[in-house]
């Protein structure tokens, strides 16, 4: 599970780059060892079972959950969100413990980009989309960003791209879990992360654009 930290400092020089600002996103997600590193408890718990069973799996899972969570900890991830990854990862082996099923540790990551589609929806339907609060500081936006028509439609766009965003991430799931695939459930963990950055990167370079080019209201 990757974690959101504050964003690095800005070069004004690379400020409207897609390239530029997909480099920040992923560095705020701990750049591409950050992603591996938080992926390591699920690829062990999954190769461990492949090769020796459900039980070696949970062993490798009780070295590598710790491990990870210290080499993210001395690389100085947020702890809030290295502690929510433990917690995770507990209740994923709990769930496979209850179930006797390795695919079971996959359920609740199967399941949680249904609950946050269903929110990114519904933020879009209350005019209040979830992108608006997750990117409009870092971008430098007016507090009332609701009231400016071309920033609300950035993050309009950017929200209802994040709700097909969980939508196709929540079909692939849903189709390697009742196919009973661990190895494609934990590689689909390990991508979603980029993949959400490049959304993210996209909505940064289209909200500081519209900041810059749209006028205040009167």
């Amino acid at each position: 599970m990757t974690t959101t930290d504050p964003a690095p400092p800005v070069d004004e020089h690379d400020q409207e780059s897609l390239g530029g600002a997909l480099r920040r996103t992923l560095a705020r997600s701990g750049g591409a060892t950050g992603i591996l590193v938080a992926a390591t408890p699920a690829v062990a718990f999954v190769v461990a079972d492949a090769v020796a069973g459900l039980t070696w799996a949970f062993v490798a899972l009780a070295v590598a959950a710790p491990a990870a969570a210290g080499l993210r900890l001395a690389r100085r991830e947020s702890v809030r969100g290295v502690l929510v990854g433990l917690a995770l990862a507990g209740v994923c082996a709990v769930a496979a413990a209850v179930s006797g099923e390795a695919r079971a540790f996959f359920l609740l990551p199967t399941l949680l980009p249904a609950v946050l589609g269903v929110v990114f929806l519904g933020s879009v339907l209350v005019r209040r989309p979830v992108a608006g609060t997750l990117f409009n500081r870092l971008v430098g936006g007016p507090d009332d960003w609701r009231s400016h028509p071309a920033l609300l439609r950035v993050y309009t766009l950017a929200t209802l791209a994040g709700v097909a965003f969980h939508a196709v991430n929540l079909a692939l799931r849903g189709v390697a879990y009742l196919d009973d695939q661990p190895a494609v459930l934990a590689a689909l963990g390990v991508a979603a992360a980029p993949a959400f950055a490049v959304l993210a990167a996209v909505t940064l370079v289209a909200a500081r654009r519209a900041v810059t080019a749209a006028p205040s209201p009167a």
